[in-house]
């Protein structure tokens, strides 16, 4: 049974709840790719696929306007999965089951993919819409973009023809996004040892749930509580008092969401037990006083375990919380150029144990700077290498810069007007879009960014707002309609 059936925009809903059905996170895109492709087929319209696995699906233009330009509808086929510990949910196989909640389409304890699903559903709207009378539209869907931007990366020459493009993987309505940062991932690894237990040892885990997490280029500059970074503290504080060792550490998942919640398993002294729980409550009271209600959902909470086999040994797990108090989280600077908009920042993603006593560090840096987003890498790695880690940087992407004079600006800025009786706000983001990229490989392409407002991507908590959504498709449409002719 449908649960999205009868919100407007008919079409679009339709589509995102198909979509909702298909497992599709980062670099495991084959079921919606091979969805998209069959779409095309069973609509009779023209589509073809990369190497890479990026799909164009093309709607020839209505006969009365074969003169208009080509547009460019541009959405990212992948998602970020992030749910709550204690949810099941199979991230292969489970579909992702929506519902409506007071306004708002949400999902149950894992992230919805709105973020780009909705801009997939429209494109599949406008595809498939016998009636709309409108140039010649390109739809690219790419691959990959949460992990690493990979599709937008190796977009060849001449996949698309259309020297105007509508990127559809914006998360605010009544924001006109026409510049965005650029973005790069900062690794550690370190090594360490196992030792065995001291006797008369007891095992805790301690954990650290119920932050606001979300997206770590549209929300890193709204405070919220980083896991990794409380876990770090009470481990030190716990290492102070009670002469704690650490067996694990398990913080975040996703390099560009702020980590909600983590984990470490510690092995202290029998003795110590009703102060490590008595400890641990005074914490709560601590971290819940500093964040007050912006984190009101946190939870740290301390349970008697299983005695692990091991421990880490000393050194390294003293050069591992000395490594993650250094490391920089947050905002780093704000843009001197446009009010409230983070210039460069930094996000400690995800701390993990891995194989061959080995800890792995992911953190991301972005900024609309190139040189400062580099300044930021190298402050982190800086303290990874202090700790004797090893370090790489990954490619990284660059970023957009705004052009206030664009055509496709003044067209949807009037559409707007048009449309809604106010003015939109003309701004950059502080996230990372594929925009950066596309412009890199097509010079001169004239581009914009919109959409609906979702809240919470990247965290369970992710949510679209209807009314919102049916903004977004007017003006896209109107957009559409009013596409300039050739010269």
């Amino acid at each position: 049974m449908s649960v999205l059936k009868g919100l407007k925009p008919v079409p679009v809903w339709h589509y995102f709840e198909e979509i909702c059905r298909i497992p599709r996170l980062s670099k495991n895109e084959s079921q919606i790719r091979e969805y998209l492709l069959s779409f095309a087929r069973e609509n009779k319209l023209s589509a073809k696929e990369d190497t890479t696995g990026n799909i164009l699906i093309t709607r020839p233009s209505h006969p009365d306007f074969k003169n208009r330009k080509t547009v460019v509808l541009q959405s990212h086929m992948d998602m970020v999965g992030e749910k709550n510990a204690n949810h099941p949910h199979d991230w292969v196989k489970d579909p992702i089951i929506p519902t409506v909640d007071n306004g708002w389409v949400r999902a149950n304890g894992t992230t919805l993919g709105a973020d780009d699903g909705i801009g997939i559903a429209s494109q599949m709207a406008i595809l498939s819409d016998k009636d709309l009378r409108a140039g010649e539209i390109e739809c690219l869907f790419t691959i990959d973009e949460e992990s690493g931007m990979t599709g937008a990366k190796n977009l060849e020459p001449g996949f698309f023809k259309g020297r105007i493009l509508l990127n559809l993987d914006s998360e605010d309505e009544g924001i006109l996004f026409i510049g965005c940062a650029g973005g790069l991932d900062t690794v550690g690894t370190m090594s360490f040892r196992r030792e065995n237990l001291p006797a008369g040892s007891a095992a805790f885990e301690i954990s650290v749930t119920g932050l606001r997490g979300g997206h770590s280029g549209d929300e890193i500059h709204k405070g919220y509580g980083n896991s990794i970074k409380i876990l770090t503290r009470i481990l030190r504080d716990l290492g102070e008092k009670y002469n704690i060792r650490l067996s694990s550490f398990d913080g975040g998942n996703m390099r560009n969401a702020i980590p909600r919640e983590a984990f470490a398993t510690i092995v202290v002294n029998e003795s110590f037990s009703l102060r490590i729980q008595s400890r641990i409550s005074e914490l709560q009271d601590i971290f819940s006083g500093e964040f007050g209600d912006l984190e009101r959902k946190l939870r740290i909470s301390s349970v008697k375990s299983t005695l692990p086999e091991s421990i880490t040994d000393r050194n390294s797990q003293g050069n591992l919380l000395e490594m993650l108090t250094c490391c920089p989280h947050g905002v780093i600077a704000w843009s001197k150029e446009m009010e409230d908009l983070v210039e460069t920042s930094t996000n400690l993603a995800s701390v993990k144990f891995i194989e061959g006593e080995r800890i792995r560090i992911v953190t991301t840096q972005r900024s609309s700077v190139d040189s400062s987003k580099k300044n930021a890498a190298s402050l982190v790695a800086s303290c990874m290498k202090q700790a004797g880690a090893d370090v790489l940087h990954s490619e990284g992407y660059p970023g957009w810069t705004p052009d206030m004079n664009s055509e496709i600006l003044r067209i949807t800025r009037q559409s707007y007007r048009k449309l809604f009786g106010k003015e939109p706000a003309v701004k950059a983001i502080h996230a990372g879009l594929e925009c950066g990229l596309i412009y890199e490989k097509f010079s001169g392409i004239d581009m914009i960014s919109f959409g609906p407002t979702i809240r919470g991507a990247h965290t369970p908590e992710e949510m679209i707002e209807i009314i919102t959504a049916t903004m977004f498709w007017d003006l896209l449409i109107d957009v559409i309609n009013n596409i300039p002719s050739e010269d």
